[in-house]
């Protein structure tokens, strides 16, 4: 083409031609198009699944916290205040006899009781009566509950039914149990209306109950509980102390939003004359812990969806490169009639970004996918932020508009009367 200068338009190249020109370089290498998409899909993907996995998993995390963690003061009864007690002497319990109607009063305590681990004496053996498998003798961890307490770890019951206030005021020798302390006895729940007995050091304690787990205190490992009056007949106080393992515990239940206000009163509540002696834990601030699961999770994923990003750029730009010299004759056809080298740069330019798009676009679909799919089967509710959700096609954008900058770059410096040699 001649100069402007004697007449003749200057060369450009429209924007809808460069798109033209872009969808037919996909379209006539569909399956080199889909490969070199394919880090760009799986980038995007990743990176719209991890954050909405990430925002689903902490609300799933906040909503259990707040049912469970969020409705759970503990106290401890640990000795009197600056350790005053004599040496060698049992200190009365900081827990009355009426610890559970005391917090029990107070507004927003659901269910409050005390607990302990029994001390029990060295050597002390389990067996069980009416066992399936013999009478082999197994370790247990014995613990004394007050029926408030038993009410507020809220047991899954499997048979049987938990312990009862008339039990515990009558100091009566029956025992509760998880499923995994009744088989390793031996004692079949099916069989509780024969009145299996476990006994502890020769001492029956009939077997009323069998549970599966419990939301507080016993949640896990094996356990077996009796009243708490009887623990005191047969076993004494607890022992209190700094780091003692056999001090007295009271968990209380409380309702959503009341254990701060819970936690504040329960101490002089429960030892008007020496609050101090009982520690108080409140549960923490749950968006607290939601943000650091967010922000834990969130970096570590990232992560991965940015090295999956990067592959994604190094295979658009590998394949920008082939098509840039298999099309070299190409290049030099168009040089010849006119086009500028910008014109060549913006044309292959313009193929690289849609083939981001169009990544980013079917990533960002699959990442929506993955998230609904995986909530849905969870029974979980799905989160996906569209602040990082809509703008994810972009990404798949820069991306190939990047991968492509030196492909385009060395086609537009590509000499045109070498490039006709090509043909």
């Amino acid at each position: 083409m001649r100069s402007p200068a004697v007449g003749l338009p200057s060369p450009r190249l429209a924007v809808r031609d460069a798109a033209a020109e872009a969808v037919a370089g996909i379209v006539q290498r569909p399956g080199r198009a889909g490969l070199t998409m394919l880090g760009t899909v799986l980038g995007v993907g990743a990176f719209v699944a991890v954050l909405g996995l990430t925002a689903t998993g902490a609300g799933q995390i906040s909503r259990q916290f707040t049912v469970l963690e969020d409705t759970t003061v503990t106290v401890e009864d640990n000795g009197p205040a600056n350790n005053v007690a004599a040496p060698g002497t049992n200190p009365a319990p900081g827990f009355a006899a009426g610890a559970d109607a005391v917090a029990d009063r107070i507004n927003g305590v659901v269910a409050a009781g005390v607990w302990w681990p029994v001390l029990l004496p060295e050597g002390t053996s389990f067996s069980a009566s009416l066992a399936l498998s013999g009478t082999a003798s197994q370790t247990v961890n014995l613990l004394a509950a007050s029926p408030g307490a038993v009410r507020a770890m809220v047991p899954a019951m499997v048979a049987g039914s938990p312990l009862s206030a008339y039990e515990n005021g009558t100091a009566q020798h029956v025992a509760m149990i998880d499923t995994s302390t009744a088989s390793a006895l031996g004692i079949s729940p099916a069989r509780l209306p024969s009145h299996p007995a476990v006994f502890v050091n020769g001492i029956a304690y009939t077997v009323v109950g069998v549970y599966s787990s419990a939301q507080r205190v016993v949640s896990g490992g094996s356990a077996m509980l009796i009243p708490e009056n009887t623990a005191l007949e047969d076993y004494g106080n607890p022992q209190p102390g700094i780091g003692s393992q056999y001090e007295a515990q009271m968990v209380i239940a409380t309702r959503t939003g009341a254990a701060q206000a819970v936690s504040r009163q329960i101490a002089a509540a429960e030892l008007p004359a020496d609050p101090h002696r009982l520690v108080v834990t409140a549960p923490p601030n749950p968006l607290k812990l939601q943000s650091e699961v967010n922000s834990d999770l969130t970096g570590l994923f990232l992560i991965l969806a940015l090295i999956s990003l990067l592959i994604g750029a190094v295979g658009i730009a590998n394949t920008t490169l082939v098509a840039v010299l298999e099309r070299t004759g190409e290049i030099g056809v168009r040089r010849a009639v006119g086009a500028r080298p910008r014109h060549i740069a913006a044309q292959f330019l313009a193929e690289s970004t849609a083939l981001g798009t169009l990544g980013g676009l079917i990533g960002t679909c699959i990442g929506v996918g993955i998230v609904v799919i995986f909530a849905a089967t969870k029974n979980w509710t799905a989160v996906l932020n569209p602040v990082y959700t809509l703008p994810a096609p972009l990404i798949g954008s820069v991306v190939g508009l990047l991968a492509g900058a030196y492909p385009a770059l060395r086609a537009a410096r590509t000499d045109p009367l070498a490039a006709l040699r090509y043909l």
